[in-house]
């Protein structure tokens, strides 16, 4: 893997792994807030378990990896396009961040990159809009995008409501033992499927720009070196915690107990573990907000506070759209560059 590599190629890969390590801290909420807000974990050891499990997560398949690295863009392109949409991404969740505002870091990434590409080859056509009715950028993110909140807000719902019918007569105390325990293995699980779709998006991109310095071939699977250190960057970010959205995750949507943070995080990982066996790049962050949504509409609609949901959900909307126009804006510049 040594033949091929480049002032640019190496550039690439250490903006690949900072995105990746933003990422971590960005997203570390996704996984640990329902937790932290029920008191089940105190925020480290929270943070502790989270690094571990995205860890072994990001390890866990590449579905994800290889829509990213060849199921997007058409052909090769510089690897300045890819800098543009790295660096796009980043600074979109580093404003996110700083605002506490839980957005996708998937979507950022991606809208970057078609920006990137469209103002490289100065066409439309450099990016796979469709290719079938699951696969280019139609398929495996636009309905995505719109699906899997769906599904975590219906999936959240309707355990959540199954929970209530369960242990209707059950006393509080049994019910906050049971779940205060079984909450910590919602958020392993939680954080497991955070890794398995998120940290893939960037062996990916780091695969691609590999395959671009022709030190991959298109039909190469994903280099182990390059799963173990995405998991690697995603994990020491996680480890830094998102503090900010962290509190907008954990309290501010709507209050959680511990069998409702259960409810949450469960429902959320079994629908980004759905997408990331189908390879889709979902929205973590999207997916976990929905299915806190959907746990306290099942108590009642009025439990959730919808106008932070409305403003969470015009994030969700511009991401792509704000990415893919500074990830067309920086490619122009290092075409007048290069």
């Amino acid at each position: 893997m040594l033949s091929g590599i480049s002032f640019s190629l190496v550039a690439v890969i250490v903006l690949a792994l900072t995105f990746e390590f933003i990422n971590g801290f960005h997203d570390t909420a996704n996984a640990i807030a329902t937790t932290v807000s029920t008191r089940v974990l105190t925020a480290s050891r929270a943070i502790a378990l989270t690094c571990v499990m995205n860890f072994f997560g990001a390890l866990a398949g590449d579905k994800v990896a290889k829509t990213i690295s060849k199921g997007l863009i058409h052909g090769e392109i510089a690897q300045y396009v890819i800098m543009a949409a790295l660096l796009a991404a980043i600074i979109w969740n580093l404003i996110t961040w700083y605002f506490g505002i839980p957005s996708s870091s998937s979507h950022a990434l991606i809208g970057g990159l078609i920006g990137s590409s469209i103002v490289y080859s100065m066409s439309f056509q450099k990016v796979v809009w469709t290719d079938g009715f699951t696969g280019g950028f139609v398929g495996k993110v636009l309905i995505p995008l719109f699906a899997s909140p769906a599904v975590g807000f219906i999936v959240g719902l309707s355990l959540m409501t199954l929970l209530y019918k369960l242990f209707a007569y059950v006393s509080l105390q049994i019910v906050n033992n049971l779940f205060s325990k079984l909450q910590i293995v919602s958020a392993a699980f939680m954080a497991f499927s955070h890794g398995n779709n998120d940290a893939q998006k960037t062996m990916g991109i780091i695969t691609l720009a590999l395959v671009n310095a022709e030190v991959l071939t298109h039909d190469s699977g994903i280099p182990w070196e390059v799963k173990f250190v995405c998991a690697a960057a995603m994990a020491a970010g996680t480890s830094v915690g998102g503090w900010r959205i962290i509190k907008t995750m954990g309290s501010g949507l709507t209050k959680l107990q511990t069998i409702s943070g259960f409810a949450a995080q469960t429902s959320a990982a079994v629908a980004i573990q759905a997408a990331s066996a189908m390879g889709a790049p979902v929205s973590t962050t999207q997916v976990i907000s929905t299915a806190i949504m959907g746990v306290g509409s099942a108590k009642r609609a009025s439990a959730v506070k919808w106008m932070l949901a409305i403003n969470i959900a015009r994030a969700w909307v511009l991401t792509i759209p704000i990415t893919a126009l500074m990830g067309a804006g920086i490619t122009f510049l290092f075409k007048l560059a290069v």
